[in-house]
């Protein structure tokens, strides 16, 4: 497989993280300076912001928890020479997850929905780790 094809979908996600970024800090600007917010409410913690500022900045954050583990499985497959079209394929259905995980939380905020994403994404890179365990293991074993 070629790396461009393994690291396509890494780039997408990295690029809603930079999306996600950029939106809260436009949002963020937008409200100081319409006086919604004040300096000096939000400088001692972040329950100031509004509802909006605060999902987008939870789907922002949200990209530091779950998807590191998403990185360095890639490191560690093109490292390893491991990657195929299977792990293409459920890496771009883990980034699909976080994009319309990304998309929930930023609109209807609906948690049974935002839940499924948010499973749906766990289950794939959790079978994507245990492929790739499963591959290093038995190329050692000679199988």
């Amino acid at each position: 497989m070629s790396i461009s094809a393994v690291i396509l979908p890494v780039l997408v996600q990295v690029g809603l993280t930079l999306i996600l970024l950029f939106w809260m800090g436009r949002t963020r600007v937008g409200h100081l300076r319409k006086g919604e917010v004040k300096v000096r409410d939000i400088a001692l913690g972040e329950r100031n912001w509004p509802a909006q500022v605060t999902q987008i900045q939870n789907a922002y954050h949200n990209q530091f928890e779950l998807p590191v583990l998403f990185y360095a499985l890639v490191a560690l497959v093109l490292i390893t020479r491991q990657a195929d079209m299977i792990f293409v394929v459920m890496a771009w259905m883990f980034v699909a997850s976080r994009l319309v995980h990304a998309a929930i939380h930023t609109t209807s905020n609906k948690i049974s929905r935002r839940f499924m994403a948010f499973v749906v994404g766990v289950l794939i890179l959790a079978a994507m780790w245990v492929i790739f365990g499963v591959r290093i293991f038995a190329a050692e074993a000679g199988v």
